[in-house]
């Protein structure tokens, strides 16, 4: 670093131009966290122009997303997330303000409260399946790097296109969201009794709310909450839930074990599998715990911005900085895990750890006041729907692959994604 970066947390020595960007690789969260054992917990990359700071220990991750956790809130909005304008409405790349707070208010009260996630499901399905396939192809668009992010003054000219491609799959998910949004205002509209329908699902309540305020909560920002529910729950639910299956294919004595417990509970209630189990189930929530520890859906999570300078133990984080918090690296930490490359749900039975961001070890949502807001919905829907696959099948792969031999390696993206994807067969019991 020169003399003026003297403050900065170490790393290596950015080279003239693109600094250290080839030093990501395809696998940039693999690839900085072999450079934090170089540099450490907390380091310093010159990407293109842009400064960038990896949190890559507990200590660490506790300071910048607790201890500084109003200094390190803001947003860095990559390019493909401002396709749209969807930086503008969204809750995740939202500065922390009033519009903010409302949103993040109305996700926790009416989104996400215990009520509402106990009345059934979020929406209707008749067009989620093909809103999932553009929301998967926009995922693995926000998660190309980009060299626009690393040069600003590339932006106007999107050289690899991927602002372009992005504006599309936004473009036609926004219409697929409108087209069932204008469909239930048309159905409101004829309907003999509004107030009967007003709240029959989250699709209802958010139009309600926006009929009752709209200069504070309009139709565009329904549908831009509603692209953020389904981009933030579909992809990252259905990776996770493909990281637990494999991992308990790969590991069948896990799986036998999983299922013996949902036997032994549900025996009591007629082979029914109910919420209300899930406390009953600590081998279950185990097997989650570590799915998430070894495959936290979002690597890096998303990155966020220094508000202004902010002294870290001894190193000054520059305003405007972007952070990226390596998670990966902080759940295989061998300094905080003992085999840490090993998928082993027994080292959760015995310690009070879970994933709520209070406990830095493992927090594959976040923490803070930028932690993810669908937590309580995908705990639920986890754990029902694993359950629910193991509970009474039985699992083999295609052809004659053993499970020792299956391909667990990882495909980079702001989704962590299984490379080979998992093709199992069910067997009933």
């Amino acid at each position: 670093m020169s003399g003026s970066d003297i403050r900065l947390p170490p790393g290596p020595y950015p080279f003239p131009i693109i600094g250290n960007i080839f030093e990501l690789g395809k696998n940039p969260h693999i690839s900085l966290t072999s450079l934090s054992k170089t540099y450490g917990g907390l380091m310093t990359l010159k990407l293109g122009s842009t400064v960038t700071v990896v949190v890559s220990s507990t200590e660490f991750a506790k300071e910048i997303l607790l201890k500084h956790d109003l200094s390190f809130s803001s947003r860095w909005v990559p390019d493909a997330g401002r396709a749209g304008n969807h930086h503008l409405f969204s809750m995740f790349w939202l500065p922390v303000g009033d519009h903010w707070r409302r949103l993040r208010k109305l996700s926790k009260e009416h989104l996400f409260s215990v009520q509402q996630l106990d009345s059934g499901q979020l929406l209707r399905r008749e067009k989620i399946q093909e809103l999932v396939d553009y929301l998967s192809s926009l995922a693995d668009a926000l998660g190309k790097p980009n060299i626009a992010d690393f040069f600003p003054l590339l932006k106007p000219f999107d050289p690899q296109g991927l602002l372009r491609e992005a504006n599309v799959y936004i473009g036609k998910s926004m219409t697929i969201l409108d087209g069932m949004v204008e469909q239930r205002v048309q159905a409101t509209a004829k309907s003999s009794s509004h107030a009967a329908s007003a709240t029959n699902d989250v699709l209802d309540l958010l139009l309600d709310l926006s009929r009752k305020n709209e200069s504070e909560f309009s139709r565009k920002d329904v549908l831009h909450l509603l692209f953020d529910l389904f981009s933030a729950a579909t992809d990252t639910t259905t990776s996770t839930l493909e990281w637990a299956m494999a991992e308990l294919v790969h590991n069948p004595e896990k799986m036998v074990k999983a299922r013996s417990e949902l036997l032994e509970v549900t025996r009591k209630d007629d082979l029914i599998i109910k919420e209300s189990h899930i406390s009953k189930l600590p081998y279950l929530r185990a097997v989650i715990k570590e799915t998430f520890r070894l495959h936290p859906p979002a690597p890096l999570l998303l990155p966020r911005k220094a508000l202004c300078d902010v002294e870290i133990r001894g190193f000054v984080v520059p305003k405007d900085a972007q952070i990226l918090c390596n998670v990966w690296a902080i759940c295989r930490d061998p300094t905080v895990w003992s085999d840490p490359n090993k998928f082993m749900p027994e080292r959760f039975l015995d310690v009070d750890i879970d994933y709520s961001g209070l406990d830095f070890e493992l927090i594959p949502f976040g923490s803070g006041r930028r932690i993810c807001p669908g937590l309580p919905l995908a705990h639920r829907m986890l754990h029902l729907m694993l359950a629910s696959l193991i509970h009474k099948f039985d699992w083999e792969l295609e052809g004659e692959t053993r499970a020792e031999d299956m391909d667990m390696s990882e495909r980079f993206g702001i989704t962590l994604h299984k490379n080979v994807p998992l093709v199992a067969i069910p067997i009933e019991i």
